[in-house]
């Protein structure tokens, strides 16, 4: 065989035939930008939400450290500073337990010494002034000293009482500098010098292990090569450098890695994965969809151009590089304003799914990740290759004679002859129109499906979210009030941060009040003999009876429990012999009840007296057996200090309040008559503010406009992804519509010869719009139930917030809009197609 130099040949022929093909280039150029946008919209968002997510995480957590060790001494640091694996290693020292001033109540703030490397980890650039170098010398966050009352000026005085280990001290400093507070990081920050540490080295030795005392500790920020197996990493550093990772163990190190890195908290399981795939997979076809009936159609409508050059000796493998020729030259016009529009399209959305979480208001950037373009256009130049593929066998398939004899939808040239009886009934000559081409036809029907039942995905997982599941996660009642330290401090310690009660009567005497209660508790208040499960680490008292946390509730709060076996039973309850014992829940309300140390029916003894932690042996107490009734929820946000603990229990408030020597008010839940609810939420604004600004409250409102903001935003997002795939389904409808009428332009003409009129033709046109969209409704429909079944439901049984429902109404709705579609395009395209004569168009085939 004589090799030809035909590439330039075929290059022309290629670059020739997309210039006489103006229609189909636009659509396709069109189609190539819409598919290249949806992956850049999806790249850009994905990316940039695990960007902007990772990195108000790692703002939130105070740092981007990989790893920290906690609470380690001198000794510590300096044996494991020097391990291979740590790139970079900060020496943290905290110097008191606690910043007292008044100022803090509302908004914890710690008090340490950072070196460089810890303030770079951390984020602290100052605004104004130098590191403090003096002993007397402090840098601190703008909000911190704005609450001090300190103006941003360098030199500027302070005063800071600090808690060192249980004792109260009071130092002045001198502002060295400060720095523009994270809106994310929600604790103040004050950091003194290293000169500092030195001059109160003895006060700053630490003995954690022994005492608990924060004071003097060291947390070790480390950063590695990179940020895969951060937890391997941390576990060959404590181990090499001889430490051991058994808490039990005496050289036990305290240590976490960042969970902020989305390494530490990749994990998925089959449903996930199964969930995310098809998403993947639907994205994926749905671009293919479009642009592979393109060219399919783009195919058989040139078919008599291909079977011309078969004549003249054109090969099959010929004919397919000039399509894919023509393919590549579309996606370099159409991929890159896809890849502009989808990065604006991306962008504008992150907002809302950031403003949906726990770090809305937070600055949110955008970076253009080249992975972003480069992810994108390879996703969508590969879907149009694979696009390709088929339309360019069939043009490579074809002879001569059947190219020749190319209606629509038959290359066989063989045809079955029809007999019927109901006539030339323009209803039935649609519906066997629509069968001489049913690949072109399923594929129009299956790209006008995937819209909508996207559309439908959306709007059942936004209806998906329970509310009463989200906001009785963070909310029992209507309101709840509390001192400032209930919300931010580790634990509730008792009459010192109780709630107030004139704070409880100004409640009580606001419109609309209709219940309340007060829930007492206190950690340092009972103990329980003869613990189970024990371990050295536990706290005791100089009896070695176990530190319990004993909660009283008054009857709101009380019947508000939520039981987790045994009974709740409030007259047993009432008659002072029986206890509730709480379990902690996971995310899912599922309650821990392994972790329960008392089975229904058991003997709990507590021991009560005052100042139980520091009693001597000979103090006198007094001892109260109670038999265990059931096992009820320990809800963080709305029944406990906020504080996990081993021994947990509930009773009656006037059963509890003779069991402590001074009874703390830890908060007061009400609920308030409907009519009323903004104006109670106004005045505890303003009270908290004004009147007792030691005080502070929360609300279900707060938790209810968050759930409404996640629902919009889960609309939004799908929405805009349902209008990119509408918009392409829309597409691939028109471009059937016009290559159908184009390529029958010859057999309407032959029709109209014989007497069909132009109304009669319009009316035959119309029916296949209609059948597409009847095909459309049919397919939609089944195959929103399937996604709806198969990806919502168990995408629903992932997130705590979520409780499946199903929706297929928004579906129907959108369904006249699709007839009204199915009606007018047929009629648009054949008029701004039909401009010639019967006699013009007779003779094209000629």
């Amino acid at each position: 065989m004589i090799k030809v130099k035909n590439k330039k040949v075929i290059r022309n022929l290629a670059d020739k035939s997309f210039k006489v093909n103006k229609t189909r280039n636009i659509i396709a150029i069109v189609a190539i930008a819409l598919t290249s946008l949806l992956f850049t919209t999806l790249f850009t968002m994905g990316i940039g939400a695990v960007e902007n997510l990772q990195r108000a995480t790692m703002r939130q957590v105070g740092g981007d450290g990989h790893a920290v060790l906690k609470y380690i001494t001198d000794d510590e640091f300096n044996h494991v500073k020097d391990h291979p694996l740590i790139k970079e290693i900060a020496y943290n020292r905290i110097l008191s337990d606690r910043v007292m001033n008044d100022n803090f109540l509302k908004r914890h703030t710690e008090f340490w010494y950072y070196d460089d490397v810890g303030m770079k980890l951390g984020f602290i650039e100052l605004k104004e002034g130098h590191k403090p170098a003096a002993e007397n010398e402090v840098i601190a966050d703008s909000k911190t000293l704005q609450l001090l009352g300190v103006p941003l000026e360098v030199g500027a005085p302070l005063r800071l009482k600090l808690d060192i280990r249980g004792k109260e001290v009071q130092r002045d400093f001198i502002l060295s500098g400060w720095w523009k507070s994270d809106p994310v990081f929600n604790t103040g920050q004050i950091f003194a010098s290293r000169s500092y540490v030195d001059a109160h080295a003895q006060e700053l030795q630490s003995n954690y292990k022994k005492d608990h005392f924060y004071t003097g500790t060291i947390s070790a920020y480390m950063m590695f090569d990179n940020s895969l197996d951060l937890q391997g990493k941390l576990s060959k550093v404590i181990t090499e450098s001889g430490y051991s990772l058994d808490e039990e163990a005496p050289n036990y190190i305290a240590n976490n890695v960042n969970w902020s890195y989305i390494s530490t908290n990749f994990s998925m399981d089959a449903g996930t994965i199964m969930a995310l795939t098809s998403a993947l997979i639907l994205i994926v076809f749905t671009g293919y969809l479009i642009i592979y009936n393109i060219f399919q159609i783009s195919v058989m409508r040139d078919i008599r151009f291909y079977g011309l050059l078969k004549t003249i000796g054109t090969s099959g493998k010929q004919i397919r590089r000039i399509i894919r020729r023509q393919a590549l030259v579309l996606s370099v016009i159409g991929i890159p304003f896809g890849l502009i529009a989808g990065f604006f399209v991306g962008k504008a959305l992150i907002p809302l799914l950031m403003n949906n979480t726990t770090f809305a208001g937070t600055e949110i950037s955008v970076s253009p990740n080249p992975w972003i373009f480069i992810g994108s256009a390879l996703f969508a130049l590969i879907t149009v290759m694979i696009s390709t593929f088929k339309p360019g066998r069939i043009a490579a398939a074809v002879s001569p004679v059947e190219a020749v004899r190319y209606t629509d939808g038959n290359t066989k040239g063989s045809r079955k002859l029809k007999k019927s009886t109901k006539g030339a009934k323009m209803i039935h000559m649609a519906r066997s129109n629509l069968g001489r081409n049913t690949k072109r036809t399923v594929l129009v029907v299956i790209s006008l499906s995937l819209s909508l039942v996207l559309l439908n995905t959306a709007f059942t997982l936004s209806k998906s979210i329970d509310m009463d599941k989200f906001v009785s996660n963070f909310n029992d009642t209507d309101f709840l009030i509390a001192h400032a330290e209930y919300f931010h401090s580790p634990f509730f310690k008792g009459p010192e941060n109780e709630t107030s009660e004139s704070f409880i009567q100004a409640v009580q005497t606001q419109p609309g009040f209709e219940e309340g209660g007060r829930l007492y508790g206190g950690k340092l208040v009972l103990t329980v003999e003869n613990g189970k499960d024990t371990h050295e680490d536990d706290v005791t008292d100089s009896r070695g009876n176990f530190m319990a946390t004993v909660y009283g509730l008054e009857d709101l709060p009380l019947h508000r429990l939520q039981l987790l076996d045994g009974e709740l039973d409030f007259e047993k309850l009432a008659s002072g012999k029986y206890i509730l014992e709480g379990v902690d829940l996971d995310d899912h309300n599922i309650p821990h009840m392994e972790e329960a140390l008392y089975k229904v029916g058991e003997k709990v003894t507590l021991h009560s007296y005052m100042g139980a932690a520091e009693a001597p042996l000979d103090k006198e107490y007094t001892t109260h057996a109670f038999t265990v009734l059931g096992h009820v929820a320990i809800k963080y946000m709305t029944n406990s200090d906020r504080l996990s603990d081993k021994y947990n229990f509930y009773l009656p408030a006037n059963i509890y309040k003779p069991l402590a020597e001074q009874p703390a008010v830890m908060s007061y839940a009400f609920n308030v008559s409907p009519d009323q609810e903004e104006a109670m939420e106004v005045f505890l604004k303003s009270y908290t503010e004004t009147t007792e600004p030691v005080m502070n409250y929360t609300s279900k409102f707060t938790s209810m406009n968050e759930f409404s903001g996640m629902q919009n935003t889960i609309m939004m997002i799908g929405g805009t992804l349902s209008l990119i795939i509408g918009l392409i389904g829309i597409l691939n409808f028109v471009n059937a519509i016009l290559t159908s009428i184009l390529t029958r332009r010859q057999e309407f003409a032959m029709l109209q010869s014989i007497g069909m009129t132009k109304k009669q033709l319009r009316g035959m046109l119309i029916y296949e719009g209609l059948y597409y969209v009847l095909g459309t409704a049919l397919f939609s429909i089944l195959l929103g139930i399937i996604f709806s079944i198969s990806i919502v439901k168990p995408l629903s049984s992932m997130m705590w917030f979520l409780s499946y429902h199903f929706i297929i109404w928004p579906l129907l709705v959108l369904l006249p809009l699709l007839l009204l579609l199915g009606i007018l395009i047929p009629l648009v395209v054949y008029s701004l197609s039909n401009k010639q004569s019967i006699v013009e168009q007779l003779r094209q085939a000629e």
